[in-house]
């Protein structure tokens, strides 16, 4: 299924940030009895990551509610059904994850595609590294992807599952914070990093 552009969640999330958490009110958020290409969107997003089995509709019904319930149960937040400040939060992280896995590694392995989706979890418990998803993706010359548009591409369901495992504890890096291309490196400080092992063409690293 072709998703919908991204930026419809970012506008949500653009709406939902104007206000602290605990001044958000009920028409601030995605919620059953909610309509609109946001909640189409969400149940996309739903679909693809394997809770949401129906076309979207673009209605907030008790079957997206369910679905969103056990988006939130396996991501660690708050299981109540709504979209509201957290969860939307997690929805965007785990789009920007998976334009980085489309875009570094979608010619790789599923194996290799959920390794690159655990380096920036794992980036993300270094305190080498920044505390939030955003800023570890979005670091300075962190993922070529940033640099050379790729990241721009539309991800594809793959990466989103990978994304997904990744959330929920496979990590076949075992453990890395870094990954490179032996053969298009063009920065040989990668090579001073002890190698974990290799999947593909990427070796990981710490």
């Amino acid at each position: 299924m072709k998703l919908i552009k991204y930026i419809i969640i970012t506008m949500t999330i653009m709406v939902l940030a104007g206000f602290n958490q605990t001044e958000v009110k009920a028409s601030q958020l995605l919620k059953e009895g909610s309509k609109g290409s946001e909640v189409a969107y969400i149940q996309d997003l739903m679909n693809v990551l394997g809770y949401f089995s129906s076309e979207p509709t673009g209605f907030y019904g008790p079957v997206t509610v369910q679905a969103v319930r056990e988006f939130q149960q396996e991501f660690g937040l708050k299981v109540d059904g709504i979209v509201g400040m957290e969860t939307a939060d997690m929805i965007y992280n785990v789009t920007k994850m998976a334009h980085i896995v489309n875009g570094e590694a979608r010619g790789e392995s599923y194996e290799g595609q959920v390794a690159v989706a655990s380096v920036m979890l794992n980036r993300l418990e270094s305190r080498d590294f920044p505390d939030t998803i955003s800023n570890v993706i979005f670091q300075k010359n962190a993922f070529t992807a940033i640099y050379d548009g790729q990241y721009h591409l539309q991800p594809s369901k793959t990466s989103f599952q990978a994304v997904k495992d990744a959330f929920l504890g496979w990590d076949p890096s075992g453990g890395a914070v870094y990954y490179y291309n032996p053969k298009l490196v063009t920065d040989e400080w990668i090579f001073t990093r002890t190698v974990i092992k290799q999947i593909g063409n990427h070796q990981f690293a710490y």
